[in-house]
């Protein structure tokens, strides 16, 4: 599956939030969030459920109204030129929202139509569409006879009818299988590829770290930390965490005071990060104990999340 060349972006442009706020009565719901999502850029906005993420995304392309600050692609501002800048959008949300009264290549025909693409144009367009996304074969299946996969990949589709400068994913993995997943990240990565700036909203942790260039991280609607994968997981959580289970929280503290190092809850164990600079004294130490379950491993996003907001994504 490959997207066109033809699709190529002519003129890239980056999409700005300024100073973002969302307040509903006296819940702040998103504060001061601030970033530049570039061409050609896969950037994942990673919280918890009720961080902030929709309202965010939401404002970003014009669905709800900041009550403070503003959204710029390029030089067209969002809330003040709306049309114009959501011409250069593709959006793919959690829901599929497909007409079931039409056939697959129906779909994108009549949505084709917002976009005075009509006639034979709209014809050629949708075809060409499908079989980017390798629907060629069931463009006349009814909707409900797709699977969930073959369904993401249409709403996909559907999303890149006007060639879009940027396209949001907002959490557009979820409930699919492994192969299915694996199908819609090969066609992100050539959105990528040909210059689309991509915002990502997801739950899956090797989603965010496999596709993203960077990061940022929303808790109670602020952001918290923003960086590569990489920086994230080294600067909050170390290379290493030890998994334990069985030991006393006041022993576990002691240990990680001594280490100058963090410790978090788990379920019924806790995670212990080993220093960076020197692990192997604090994992002798641990060892020591004898504890019920003693597991070593490399750190990840999740072990971010843990360590930050005390909050696992899932």
């Amino acid at each position: 599956m490959r997207l066109a060349s033809k699709s190529q972006i002519a003129e890239p442009m980056a999409l700005t939030a300024y100073d973002l706020w969302k307040t509903y009565g006296q819940r702040q719901v998103v504060q001061g969030v601030n970033f530049t999502l570039n061409p050609g850029e896969i950037l994942g906005l990673l919280g918890p459920n009720g961080a902030g993420k929709t309202t965010t995304v939401g404002m970003l392309y014009g669905a709800v109204i900041p009550s403070r600050g503003f959204v710029e692609l390029g030089k067209n501002q969002v809330q003040a030129q709306g049309r114009i800048a959501r011409a250069s959008m593709g959006i793919v949300t959690q829901e599929d929202n497909l007409d079931p009264d039409f056939t697959v290549f129906e779909n994108l025909v009549h949505f084709a139509h917002h976009y005075r693409i009509v006639g034979k144009a709209a014809r050629h367009l949708a075809g060409e569409l499908l079989a980017q996304v390798g629907l060629q074969d069931y463009a006349s299946n009814r909707v409900d006879e797709l699977s969930g996969g073959m369904k993401r990949r249409l709403v996909l589709a559907r999303a890149m009818i006007n060639s879009p400068q940027v396209v949001f994913l907002d959490e557009p993995t979820t409930g699919l299988d492994p192969d299915a997943r694996q199908d819609f990240w090969r066609l992100v990565t050539q959105l990528k590829q040909k210059g689309c700036g991509v915002l990502l909203t997801t739950h899956y942790m090797d989603e965010a770290q496999r596709l993203c260039d960077r990061l940022i991280l929303l808790q109670q609607g602020k952001m918290i930390d923003e960086g590569t994968p990489e920086e994230l997981i080294e600067r909050t959580v170390g290379r290493e965490v030890v998994e334990i289970e069985g030991i006393n929280e006041e022993t576990l503290q002691q240990l990680a005071n001594g280490a100058r190092t963090w410790y978090r809850p788990f379920g019924s164990s806790y995670l212990i990060g080993l220093p960076i600079d020197n692990p192997q004294p604090l994992w002798e130490q641990l060892s020591g104990i004898a504890p019920e379950r003693l597991t070593r491993r490399r750190t990840n996003l999740e072990d971010v999340f843990l360590r930050l907001t005390g909050t696992s994504l899932d």
